[in-house]
């Protein structure tokens, strides 16, 4: 009876410590549906841009896929300057571009009639175009001021539609970790050069006659900044007039 009574405890004993096959096959289980299940990857959502004038900004195209890029030469930027850049920046660079191109236009026009035809202040605006600014300057000081003062506003007023205001402008860089520009951000809902001037009704209002209107324009500031970069070059190492 006593060895009966020792072995019935000893095999009760052993029992209580085997592990258990039910909790054993659910672990399992368990670990095993969760190294299965597959990760899914979150893509980071993509910024969403203003449709104006009928352009849409496109990171990934050249220069955002603004207008101005023609046969023979294409997506021209042999520097590399637009190459990786925000789409903030490439719209201040065509900023730049579209008023230089205008104020290009204007001096070529102004250097090939100033020098021919100055019926203003009695024709004592005379010689090279060069010297015109300088000449009025000194002959009329207060239409010279009034000139001045209009430039500055048509800036200021210029700035005041298409630009961010300077303070945003420099919070939205650092924070974006964007150099070199001190502040310059146009607007999101601005179309570069666009600020609304139109007399004479000219804008087109489709998206794809836009684009043409505005490469032709863009095609006509380059030429008139090459040629008054030519015509001021000349005047200066020759000291006369064009013709």
């Amino acid at each position: 009876m006593k060895i009966a009574f020792i072995l019935a405890t000893l095999t009760g004993s052993t029992a209580a410590f085997a592990p258990s096959s039910n909790s054993c096959r659910t672990s399992t289980l368990s670990m095993s549906d969760a190294i299965m299940e597959p990760e899914v990857a979150v893509e980071p959502p993509k910024p969403a841009f203003p449709t104006i004038n009928g352009w849409t900004a496109d990171p990934e195209a050249f220069c955002a896929g603004l207008p101005g890029a023609v046969a023979p030469l294409g997506n021209f930027d042999p520097f590399g300057f637009t190459k990786d850049m925000p789409v903030t920046e490439i719209k201040r660079f065509r900023e730049a571009e579209v008023t230089h191109g205008r104020v290009g236009m204007l001096a070529v026009l102004g250097y090939l009639v100033g020098e021919n035809f100055h019926p203003l202040f009695g024709g004592q605006i005379t010689g090279p175009a060069n010297s015109h600014l300088a000449q009025v300057e000194s002959v009329a000081p207060f239409f010279f001021a009034w000139l001045v003062g209009s430039i500055a506003t048509a800036e200021l007023a210029r700035a005041s539609i298409g630009w961010v205001e300077p303070i945003k402008a420099m919070n939205y860089n650092s924070d974006n970790e964007i150099k070199g520009t001190f502040g310059a951000v146009l607007r999101a809902k601005y179309y570069p050069g666009d600020i609304g001037f139109d007399p004479f009704g000219l804008k087109p209002t489709d998206g794809k006659e836009f684009a043409e209107m505005q490469t032709k324009e863009l095609n006509n500031g380059r030429l008139a900044m090459i040629a008054a970069f030519g015509m001021i070059c000349q005047e200066q190492v020759t000291h006369h007039t064009l013709f």
